[in-house]
């Protein structure tokens, strides 16, 4: 990147918690500034200590952040990096009228939230983004990065090309691979087409993927098909074959944020994930048993 102050980016990063740290710690190492919006105890950690970030691909570093509780003036960009299940809550931080012009970022989970974004800021600055990342959130502030990659996928049908450049170059000069797609449907949809059997699977059967690939494959492979056949009537991606690939590319041990979440007793995003994909399916007349019956099992499950 040039050097000149246009390149220098102010960024807020909405949820600091392990893809949220991880971007925000990274961006501010490079020179950007960075405002972590968070509720109070976070803030103040972050204000006090920074972000302290373990990685084997970016190296052990600290960096200094701002934080506050709400955004309180213009940015370039906010990453919006809350789970969907606090995402109403966390929107409360970041009011339409002090964002204005900025971008907003969403690195969420699902299809439908773009959508409920745009009917609360300038549907035209929406650029919703895919990460594929393994990173958590240990502490306030501390961030273990975990995966041999960081690639971040930005799409936004109307939103201006420069400034999704701008922001893809800021991110990639910092770190994660970053690359503009010209179809927003087809980069959510590509994501959730290999979150959702994953997700989903892990979860039900409380096993990590390599158990879930060897001892349910079936029930995988009718999976991957049901979401392949919903991803194509939506205008996605529809490769069964490939998606069993990477599944099998995967280090065995390797298990779902849902699969995790549920372990720690926290709430699942299982609407975001498995109701929209029943939502999609009834749309366009897509018949997807299997998916449906995991869903009504997960739900009896109590989650």
């Amino acid at each position: 990147m040039a050097s000149d102050a246009y390149d220098e980016l102010t960024v807020a990063v909405l949820g600091p918690g392990g893809t949220g740290g991880l971007l925000a710690a990274l961006l501010s190492r490079a020179g950007h500034r960075v405002i972590c919006l968070a509720g109070d105890e976070t803030a103040q950690a972050l204000r006090t200590d920074g972000i302290r970030v373990r990685s084997g691909q970016f190296g052990d570093f600290t960096a200094r952040v701002e934080a506050d509780t709400a955004l309180r003036e213009p940015v370039d960009a906010c990453l919006v990096a809350v789970k969907h299940t606090s995402l109403d809550a966390a929107l409360d931080r970041l009011p339409p009228e002090t964002l204005g012009d900025g971008l907003v970022v969403p690195l969420l989970n699902g299809v439908e939230h773009p959508a409920t974004l745009r009917a609360r800021y300038r549907p035209d600055r929406v650029a919703p983004a895919v990460i594929r990342v393994e990173s958590t959130r240990v502490a306030p502030g501390v961030i273990e990065h975990g995966s041999p990659f960081a690639e971040v996928d930005l799409a936004g049908d109307d939103v201006p090309k420069e400034r999704l450049d701008a922001l893809a170059q800021a991110l990639t000069a910092a770190g994660p691979t970053t690359r503009v797609l010209a179809d927003e449907s087809a980069a959510l949809w590509a994501k959730m087409s290999f979150l959702a059997p994953f997700a989903l699977l892990t979860t039900r059967h409380g096993l990590p993927l390599g158990d879930v690939r060897t001892h349910h494959r079936e029930e995988l492979t009718t999976l991957v098909e049901e979401t392949a056949a919903v991803s194509a009537a939506c205008g996605g991606p529809a490769d069964p074959a490939q998606a069993l690939a990477r599944y099998d590319a995967f280090p065995p041990q390797m298990k779902s944020s849902m699969q995790r979440d549920a372990e720690a007793g926290r709430p699942l995003e299982l609407d975001a994930i498995g109701g929209a994909l029943l939502r999609a399916a009834a749309r366009h007349g897509v018949d997807v048993p299997v998916t449906a019956r995991l869903m009504r099992e997960l739900t009896d499950a109590g989650h």
